[in-house]
């Protein structure tokens, strides 16, 4: 395989750098790269890996484009509200580079999909928010003998590492539990400094360069976090804890971070049949409450232990956010405190409703 001459002279600054040039920009070519989301990280991740010419993407994200999204991802503008950011994504990327191949998957990362999914991309690149999806990529890179590469952002501060490089320590060996069921929140709760993820999401897609050309020295065992009001960088080095051994997928990865326990669920059309039976719940930011919101209760979900005793016990609950994942979280907090009545969670969230 060669590059053309217009492939060329798009990559002219890359083929001009001496520990790259064409055999290097053909290892990029080559190269097979799943995103998993289309988000704050997964914007610039997918950008730098375009521009830089990764010959075959993967974006797998099963999310809308929402105006709250535009503050930080820039892939996107007010004319892409309510499309999958998937599609999106590619579209405008194809137009980036016209050389490099997109596969959408417009669905959610599952223990189901995982390693089927992973077994056709060379290294994985996790740009996912949420604590239930980051075990279950970093299982099934394992178990898929993959590269996975890691970014997280909360507020002002981010992470960066790459785990199962060369058998090396995987992300169970630096945090081997999750933690408490709300006790970190997303930025959709606490909000995110806008520019944050563009910087993670660069070291990140930093990272896979790296990994596919041989070069410099590869985030593994080691953490590098950034704080952007600073602009402290530091590097932590973790070791591998051999007593971890991952056998097969978990069945439900939510139940393992103690968000979920066969949680009963309903659609927004049955509870529009049978509302009177319930209190409802609304567990989002008083940000988003004021854009929509279906008549409830408000209790943001950094409050809720706080005031649970707010909620009347009457009836039934049913608890609703955004994406029915915080209201999740929300259902286990009130099951550790021994909630009364029954707990029921609004499927997918108010935006599948909209």
């Amino acid at each position: 395989m060669q590059l053309s001459k217009e492939e060329k002279q798009q990559y002219n600054r890359h083929l001009i750098l001496d520990n790259i040039g064409e055999q290097g920009q053909l290892r990029l070519k080559n190269a097979k790269v799943l995103v998993i989301g289309a988000g704050g990280l997964g914007c610039p991740i997918l950008q730098y890996l375009t521009a830089a010419g990764i010959g075959n993407i993967g974006i797998i994200d099963h999310d809308t484009i929402d105006q709250s999204n535009l503050q930080r991802q820039i892939l996107y503008t007010h004319d892409d509200l309510g499309e999958f950011k998937a599609e999106v994504a590619a579209s405008k990327l194809s137009r980036l580079n016209p050389f490099v191949k997109f596969e959408i998957h417009i669905e959610k990362v599952t223990s189901e999909n995982a390693l089927n999914l992973f077994s056709n991309y060379d290294i994985i690149v996790d740009g996912s928010d949420n604590f239930p999806t980051r075990y279950l990529v970093n299982d099934a890179a394992v178990l898929s003998n993959k590269p996975l590469v890691f970014g997280s952002i909360f507020k002002f501060e981010g992470q960066v590492s790459v785990f199962n490089y060369n058998n090396g320590p995987t992300y169970r060996c630096l945090f081997p539990t999750p933690p408490k069921a709300g006790a970190v929140p997303n930025c959709s709760e606490i909000g995110v400094l806008g520019v944050l993820p563009g910087i993670i999401g660069s070291l990140q897609a930093n990272e896979v360069l790296k990994l596919i050309l041989g070069l410099g020295d590869v985030l593994s065992g080691k953490v590098l976090t950034y704080n952007a009001l600073s602009s402290q960088q530091l590097i932590f080095n973790f070791d591998k804890n051999e007593s971890i051994f991952i056998e097969k997928l978990a069945h439900d990865y939510e139940v393992f971070c103690g968000i979920s326990n066969e949680i009963t669920e309903i659609t927004f059309e049955t509870y529009a049949l049978y509302k009177e039976n319930y209190t409802v719940l609304d567990v989002r930011t008083n940000a988003e409450r004021q854009i929509r919101y279906i008549e409830s209760l408000h209790i943001p979900l950094q409050e809720l232990e706080e005031r649970l005793h707010e909620i009347p016990q009457n009836k039934d609950l049913l608890v609703y956010c955004k994406s029915g994942v915080r209201s999740k979280v929300a259902i286990a907090i009130l099951r550790q405190r021994d909630f009364d009545k029954n707990l029921v969670n609004l499927k997918n969230g108010l935006d599948a409703y909209s």
